[in-house]
C-alpha cells in the first residue's frame, strides 16, 4: 500500500508530460468547481423533497429538521439528556446519541433567533460543505483536479445522500473524517488526532476515525524502526481515540457500569454488535419472504461498498483510507439492529467512491458526454429515492 505520509506527488491522469505533474501538485486545491455542482446537486434535492412533502401534505421544514434521529438530537440541544422512550420491546435512551452535533446546534440556538430544527439544518450543511471541500482535499491530493471533482459529485448524488440536506450527523462526522484523514497524509500528526477525536465525539461509528489514525501512526513508527518518530504523531495517536472514549466512559458512569453501560444502552435500542448474525438473518428473511422496498435497496448499497472496498484495496489507496472504510464496514455488517439504516452508516466512507471517481474522471476527458449521462441518472436516482426515502417511507432513516 502506498506510504500513509510520504506520498509523491499526485498522480493526476490522463496523460500529461511528467513537468506538468510536477507543476498541478505545488498548484494550491481550486474545489470552487467541485463545491459548485456539490451545491447544485443538494439544492436540487432539497426541492424534490420539498415538493414531495408538500404533495403529501407536509411541512417541509418540519421534515427536514425533525425527522426521525433529528428529533432527539433537538431535544438534546434543548434540554440535554435524560429523555426516555419506551417501544416495547424497545427502552430508548437519548444517551445513544454523541454529544457532537447537539451541541452545536445548542450554541447555534443561544447566538442565533433560529429554532432547534433550523439551527440543526444550519448546522448540518456547514458541515456537509466542510466535508466536501475535505473530499477534494484528499481526492486532488492523490490523484489531481478531476477525480477530487469527481469523488464530491459522486457522494453528492449516492442514494442516501438526502440524509446530508436533513438536520443528522453524518455531514459532521464526515467532515472531521475527512480532514482528519487528510490531515494523516500530509504528515499533521497533532491535527489529525484532534479531529479523530472530535469524530468520535460525533457518532458511535466516529471510531473508525481514531483506529485508521492509530494504525497509519503504528505503520510510520514501524516504517521507522522507532527511530526518530517525531512527538507530534505520539501526541496524535494519544488524542485519536479520546473522543469516542470519553463519551462512552460518561454514559457508563452515568449509568452505573463505567466500561459496559453504554453498550447496555444500545441493546435496550435493539443494537448491539454481534458479527453479522443478525443482518444474515434479515437478508435470508428478505430473499425468502420480500420486504419493503427500501430493505433490498440497503442491501444492495452494503454490497456494492463490499466491492467498492475490494477495489479501494486493489488499487493500493493509501493504508489510512483502507482502515478507515474497513472498520466503518466491519461496524456496519457486523452490527444489529435497524437494517435499513446500514446505508446511512456508510455515507461517511467517501474513500469507497475514488474507484469509481477516477473512472469517472477518465470517461469525462473521454466521452463528455457519457460522463453527463451518468451523472444525469445517479441525480435522478438520488433526488427520487431520497424524497421517497424521507417522506414517502415509513421506516427509519
Amino acid at each position: 500500500m502506498t506510504h500513509v505520509s510520504t506520498l509523491p506527488a499526485p498522480a493526476h491522469e490522463g496523460g500529461r508530460r511528467p513537468q506538468d505533474h510536477v507543476r498541478s501538485a505545488t498548484r494550491p486545491p481550486t474545489p470552487v468547481l467541485a463545491l459548485g455542482l456539490f451545491l447544485a446537486a443538494r439544492l436540487a434535492g432539497v426541492a424534490a423533497l420539498t415538493a414531495t412533502a408538500w404533495a403529501y401534505g407536509k411541512n417541509p421544514l418540519w421534515v427536514l429538521g425533525r425527522s426521525w434521529d433529528s428529533d432527539w438530537y433537538v431535544g438534546i440541544a434543548a434540554h440535554g439528556y435524560g429523555r426516555i422512550e419506551y417501544f416495547p420491546p424497545k427502552i430508548a435512551s437519548d444517551y445513544a446519541f454523541f454529544p457532537l452535533y447537539p451541541g452545536f446546534v445548542r450554541v447555534v440556538t443561544e447566538i442565533t433567533p433560529l429554532s432547534g430544527g433550523a439551527a440543526g439544518l444550519l448546522v448540518s450543511w456547514v458541515a456537509a460543505g466542510a466535508a466536501a471541500c475535505g473530499l477534494y482535499a484528499i481526492g486532488h491530493r492523490l490523484y489531481g483536479h478531476g477525480v477530487a471533482t469527481a469523488l464530491v459529485v459522486l457522494w453528492g448524488l449516492l442514494p442516501h445522500s438526502v440524509l446530508l440536506s436533513l438536520a443528522y450527523t453524518e455531514p459532521l462526522l464526515t467532515a472531521c473524517a475527512a480532514w482528519s484523514l487528510y490531515a494523516v497524509l500530509s504528515g499533521r500528526w497533532v491535527w489529525a488526532g484532534v479531529l479523530a477525536s472530535l469524530a468520535g465525539l460525533a457518532r458511535p461509528n466516529g471510531i473508525a476515525v481514531a483506529a485508521a489514525v492509530l494504525v497509519a501512526a503504528a505503520y510510520e513508527v514501524l516504517r521507522r524502526r522507532g527511530r526518530n518518530v517525531p512527538h507530534s504523531l505520539w501526541t496524535g495517536a494519544a488524542l485519536a481515540p479520546l473522543g469516542w472514549c470519553a463519551y462512552v466512559l460518561w454514559v457508563g458512569l452515568r449509568m452505573g457500569d463505567p466500561l459496559g453501560g453504554y453498550f447496555a444502552v444500545q441493546r435496550r435500542w435493539g443494537s448491539r454488535f454481534d458479527f453479522g448474525e443478525g443482518a444474515l438473518r434479515f437478508v435470508r428473511h428478505l430473499v425468502l419472504d420480500g420486504g419493503r422496498f427500501v430493505f433490498p435497496m440497503a442491501m444492495l448499497v452494503v454490497a456494492v461498498a463490499v466491492v467498492l472496498f475490494a477495489l479501494l484495496v486493489v488499487d493500493r489507496a493509501p493504508l489510512v483510507l483502507v482502515v478507515y472504510c474497513g472498520v466503518l464496514l466491519l461496524i456496519t455488517i457486523g452490527g444489529s439492529g435497524y437494517f435499513a439504516c446500514k446505508p446511512r452508516f456508510l455515507l461517511p466512507a467517501f474513500p469507497l467512491l475514488l474507484p469509481v471517481a477516477r473512472a469517472l474522471a477518465r470517461t469525462a476527458r473521454a466521452r463528455p458526454w457519457h460522463a453527463t449521462v451518468v451523472v444525469a441518472a445517479l441525480a435522478g436516482l438520488s433526488f427520487v429515492y431520497g424524497a421517497f426515502l424521507v417522506v414517502v417511507n415509513h421506516t427509519p432513516l
